[in-house]
């Protein structure tokens, strides 16, 4: 893996990374409903199902947030808790390795409380399996001892509500997918929206920016909100010094394209994927090993990081033989179309 590359341009990931500060202590997270930019479809609902909620003096039911990474599940989990009054408990999947980790998790928590596990689809069989009855029947059936000498108990726990956060809701279990009454998909946002979130955050930090300046900036974020709010950073540092602290068009253009984010968001790495498929294979298919290993990444890294929106914005195609790139593709980095084997043309020509 090419180190210093990936340090380079870990700015486009949209995984959250420790410069995005942590969940309680990140001031850009808005912590109610109406101070949410986007995501219109799932605010109208959630607001209802919230209100029905409160109404009838009950804990909300379970939620389930899906999408791609960076697009707020987190910060929703959090305003769904101060909408309810209620408190908030963060972890992720990977971190409850045994059911006694999220026993210990949900015998600690109050009445109406939230439990958010992000990555949800990332817990164990044998968490899973405690998780169940947790959420249907408000209870844990706990076994200590072996043998002779073991024991159960049966815990009741308090009526809480479960927010799973996920960037792979096809790898969640079926019953553990039916046990959620209330599924939300968060979708990509559009510039217009991420312009909206950029002047916040730049009223926020008290950081002067014209229509232009955040437009410009929006445009290149790949539609999220974790990414726009990071470049929205790292502009500020040129502004600071290049016009008098005040984010404009211009400054954020050369801001930009000193970090080698072009006009789409690409970046050097998303580049270098796209011209080795290019240069090295003639465009495709080949297996993403064998991309992973011509441009130095991992074969996960390219999947949850460059593809997604590379599939987004029409420049990649997956399929049973491996990657294409695409006639957009070639056109935006300058290249002529490969000389793509028969039965491969129609892929660059849609």
């Amino acid at each position: 893996m090419n180190f210093d590359m990936d340090l380079e341009n870990r700015i486009m990931d949209p995984a959250e990374l420790p410069e995005d500060l942590g969940d309680s202590d990140n001031p850009l997270r808005p912590k109610i409903l109406q101070d949410y930019i986007g995501q219109e479809k799932v605010k109208e609902n959630l607001s209802i199902y919230m209100e029905a909620a409160r109404q009838r003096k009950e804990a909300l039911d379970h939620v389930l947030l899906y999408g791609p990474p960076g697009l707020g599940k987190t910060t929703l989990a959090g305003i769904i808790a101060n909408e309810m009054g209620v408190g908030l408990r963060i972890t992720s999947g990977p971190a409850i390795e045994k059911p006694g980790d999220l026993a210990a998790l949900l015998t600690n928590l109050n009445e109406g409380d939230v439990l958010f596990i992000d990555e949800i689809h990332r817990l164990s069989r044998a968490v899973e399996e405690i998780l169940y009855p947790s959420m249907e029947d408000f209870a844990i059936d706990i076994i200590t001892g072996k043998g002779q000498m073991a024991a159960s108990y049966h815990l009741p726990l308090p009526r809480f509500t479960l927010v799973g956060a996920t960037t792979r809701a096809g790898q969640l279990t079926a019953p553990l997918r039916d046990r959620f009454g209330v599924v939300l998909r968060l979708e990509m946002y559009t510039p217009q929206e991420l312009s909206s979130i950029i002047k916040r955050s730049a009223t926020i930090l008290n950081m002067p920016i014209d229509e232009d300046g955040a437009l410009e900036i929006a445009s290149r974020s790949r539609g999220t909100p974790r990414i726009a709010n990071r470049l929205l950073k790292r502009v500020r540092d040129f502004a600071q010094v290049m016009s008098n602290g005040v984010i404009t068009c211009e400054t954020a253009q050369i801001a930009l394209d000193r970090m080698e984010i072009d006009e789409l968001g690409l970046d050097s790495n998303d580049r270098r994927m796209i011209e080795a498929l290019i240069k090295f294979y003639r465009g495709g298919p080949v297996g993403v090993e064998t991309l992973a290993a011509a441009i130095g990444e991992e074969a996960v890294t390219i999947e949850d990081v460059y593809e997604p929106y590379l599939m987004q914005i029409g420049f990649l195609n997956r399929t049973p033989r491996g990657r294409c790139v695409t006639a957009a593709a070639c056109k935006h980095l300058g290249y002529d179309l490969p000389n793509a084997e028969k039965g491969q043309a129609t892929l660059f020509n849609d």
